[in-house]
């Protein structure tokens, strides 16, 4: 279809549809996920250093890397994660920073084969910051992706779109059940819980494992069956945080699966130490 068409009426879909494929030409499907904390002191140095120098460097001139974005935690919004404990291989309230990168579908291990090494040679070259503990950080495929609205921003512009809240949520499958149950149930209950709400979009994610070459100080979480949800909102989520609370209520209840952790972020103010004085 020419561009001329393609583009000049909206996506004919339902509300709350959830797409499993897309054919735009630019089409995202793989998702770099950065979840760290810069050490108690080093909260400037790091914010700078990855802001000015490792977001580039490390991710956005890769190749197939066409999207990033930076997330921040402030204390109220740790606060906010459920449940306590957690069963994820760091603490409830770890985790300042997290941050997002698009990769073109079908090519994550081209960009391993560039990533990893890249890495490597910034830290060799005294670009790296030892100051951080990674907590998780993992490459991800594409599994499904919801929308609220029949004409969506799509899922490749939303880093884009600078949407003022997000939430990530790992989700587990309930011991016992078949893993495709949980996909089953969100199948089913997002066309009802995403009308009438600040979620714009839910995009569903599961773990492309990262190369053992690696740096060591990357973690790996063994908990391969774990799939993560990213929902971006029009607002703040600790706004909207009690849907979110009954949402885990009600798949755990489902027998389908559980929450392992709920963590609400806005975006970084780029340019600014916006936050960096809030995040204990």
């Amino acid at each position: 279809m020419p561009a001329e068409e393609r583009y000049a009426r909206p996506l004919d879909l339902p509300v709350g549809r959830l797409l499993r494929d897309t054919d735009e030409p630019i089409r995202g499907g793989t998702m770099l996920w950065v979840f760290t904390d810069p050490h108690r002191g080093h909260e400037f140095a790091y914010n700078r250093w990855y802001e000015r120098d490792h977001y580039y460097g490390g991710c956005m001139i890769g190749a197939e890397n066409f999207a990033g974005s930076r997330w921040v935690a402030p204390r109220a919004h740790k606060d906010a994660r459920f449940p306590d404990p957690t069963p994820m291989p760091f603490g409830r309230r770890d985790g300042s920073y997290a941050c997002l990168y698009w990769i073109l579908a079908d090519r994550p291990e081209h960009w391993l084969d560039w990533g990893t090494p890249q890495v490597h040679a910034l830290y060799a070259a005294d670009r790296g910051f030892a100051g951080r503990p990674h907590y998780h950080t993992a490459t991800y495929r594409l599994d499904w992706r919801a929308h609220r609205d029949p004409d969506p921003v799509p899922l490749e512009l939303a880093l884009d779109h600078r949407y003022p809240g997000m939430v990530a949520l790992v989700v587990d499958p309930a011991p016992g059940a078949d893993p495709a149950a949980r996909d089953a149930w969100f199948d089913e209950r997002l066309p009802d819980w995403l009308p009438g709400s600040p979620v714009a979009t839910v995009s569903s994610w599961s773990l492309i494992p990262l190369l053992d070459t690696k740096p060591a100080f990357v973690p790996v979480d063994p908990a391969a069956d774990r799939r993560l949800q990213v929902h971006f909102l029009a607002t703040d989520p600790l706004d909207v945080w009690e849907r979110y609370r009954t949402l885990a209520d009600d798949l755990a209840a489902s027998g389908a699966g559980t929450v392992a952790i709920a963590m609400p972020f806005v975006p970084t103010v780029v340019g600014t130490d916006r936050y960096v004085d809030d995040l204990w």
